[in-house]
């Protein structure tokens, strides 16, 4: 009996210290940094689409005959809003490249917002315009600091999940390697830049 005890007690022994290397613990630290990263850049998403509405309205006062650039930006705000943002968003490619488009299409009609106030000298002159506008900029700057961040997290995940022994542990506990984001389609052709 005795012997058997002991060897009950070597048996876990030896069990805790091959299962301690299997990195479970750290991927599950690893998966909770992934999912903080996401809600940073969620956060400078929402923080982005509440200025709108405002950036909207003050745009209207002065260029109601811009209805086409208008209507295209509460769209992209519209279409962002009503897009379900949650853990399955990191899981699933789809529903995170169509967030990731819909992010694009926002920033895209922003920044035909902000052309348009170009031609409305009254506009830009306009001081909650302009403090929006410093909000809108400030909020890009985060969006970008954000997702550099969760970049860098999800590549470190990646990386570690992809490793022996992890790699077997997740597979064991069906966790996978995370979505990260790509380049815009625009961001592959060089702008043209002209002096004329």
């Amino acid at each position: 009996m005795r012997v058997f005890k002991q060897s009950l007690i070597a048996l876990m022994l030896a069990s805790t210290l091959t299962l301690s290397g299997c990195g479970y613990n750290t991927l599950q630290v690893k998966d909770e940094a992934v999912t903080a990263a996401w809600s940073e850049v969620q956060n400078q998403y929402q923080r982005r689409a509440d200025l709108v509405p405002n950036l909207v309205n003050v745009v209207k006062g002065y260029a109601s005959h811009e209805e086409q650039v208008l209507t295209e930006v509460t769209q992209a705000r519209a279409n962002v809003a009503g897009l379900k943002v949650d853990r399955e968003v990191l899981e699933d490619p789809e529903l995170f490249q169509r967030y990731q488009e819909a992010q694009a299409q926002m920033t895209s009609a922003l920044s035909r917002l902000l052309a348009v106030s170009e031609n409305y000298p009254d506009l830009k002159a306009n001081q909650q315009f302009r403090d929006l506008q410093v909000q809108l900029e400030g909020t890009e700057n985060r969006i970008a600091v954000a997702r550099n961040r969760y970049i860098t997290t999800v590549q470190d995940f990646n990386s570690y999940a992809r490793q022996f022994p992890q790699v077997m542990t997740a597979k064991v506990i069906g966790m996978d390697t995370k979505q990260n984001f790509s380049a815009e389609q625009s961001a592959q052709k060089a702008p043209t830049v002209s002096f004329e």
